[in-house]
């Protein structure tokens, strides 16, 4: 997997040992916009926790046995500089989640996440549930990522937090790299972490005040805008999106102007952070 936006280089291998603890506390708080004045001296590092029920034993092995969070804890190292160590950690959640806690330096992968995606692209006749669920915890931890980089590093925020972190997964995975081209899994992984949130969208029979006041967009709605990100980021390449009524047309003329501008808010703010 390649994050464009980070790196022009493939992951490498970052595993390490299986073990417990928490990363280190920030030591200092850097100013945004001065590229001098930012701390570099932490690192992502990934956790393994132990796994108990079938849903988190399963989704442990799919991260596993695929090397997700080395891989990704190796596109954050290679490409952002961090103020103090930040842990990756897989873990038993007791429900399909993910979640950043600035207060513990942690960004958590659950394993029922991995587990229930298998399950989301399987029963969607998927040829390879598997693999489409590794592109879906992805472009879910980019998401955790951009949790992460607005409070490490101050950012300004100007939209619901949730909604400017779906921005961010999208600006990582799908800006072009230097030699201008996208990588096709990156792009997938947008596009499968979009079906997942149809798929979830389509579950909720009902909808009541809870769902609308919730801080993050509807399923439906977090769908059609990713939908609408990967067409702008690319009309040509992803005109069949819009003459296969994925997207609907009214929404997909003005795609291009809205990736522009996610593009150019993203880039302006992790300027100061990139290695």
């Amino acid at each position: 997997m390649l994050a464009c936006a980070l790196i022009a280089v493939g992951c490498g291998d970052a595993s390490e040992p299986e073990s417990t603890g928490t990363a280190q506390p920030p030591t200092s708080s850097p100013e945004s916009g001065h590229d001098d004045d930012v701390a570099a001296d932490g690192k992502m590092v990934v956790f393994y926790d132990a796994a108990q029920s079938p849903e988190a034993i399963n989704g442990r092995a799919i991260m596993q046995d695929n090397d997700l969070l080395e891989d990704l804890a190796d596109d954050i190292n290679q490409t952002l500089k961090l103020p103090h160590d930040i842990s990756l950690r897989g873990s038993q959640c007791d429900e399909p989640n993910a979640f950043w806690d600035a207060s513990a330096n942690t960004i958590t992968l659950c394993y029922e996440d991995a587990d229930s995606a298998q399950q989301i692209f399987t029963e969607a006749g998927d040829p390879d549930p598997t693999a489409s669920a590794l592109n879906s915890e992805y472009a879910t931890f980019y998401h955790e990522v951009g949790h992460m980089v607005i409070t490490i590093y101050d950012l300004p925020v100007t939209g619901r937090e949730e909604d400017v972190a779906d921005q961010l997964a999208a600006y990582v995975l799908l800006t072009p790299a230097e030699d201008g081209k996208t990588d096709p899994e990156s792009v997938q992984a947008v596009k499968d972490f979009a079906f997942a949130f149809g798929a979830s969208g389509a579950e909720a029979i009902e909808l009541d005040a809870e769902d609308f006041a919730d801080v993050h967009s509807l399923d439906e709605t977090r769908m059609y805008n990713l939908e609408c990100w990967i067409y702008g980021s690319d009309p040509e390449a992803n005109a069949d999106m819009v003459s296969a009524d994925q997207l609907p047309e009214d929404r997909a003329s003005g795609c291009e102007e809205e990736w522009t501008q996610l593009e150019k808010a993203w880039s302006t703010l992790l300027d100061p952070y990139l290695k």
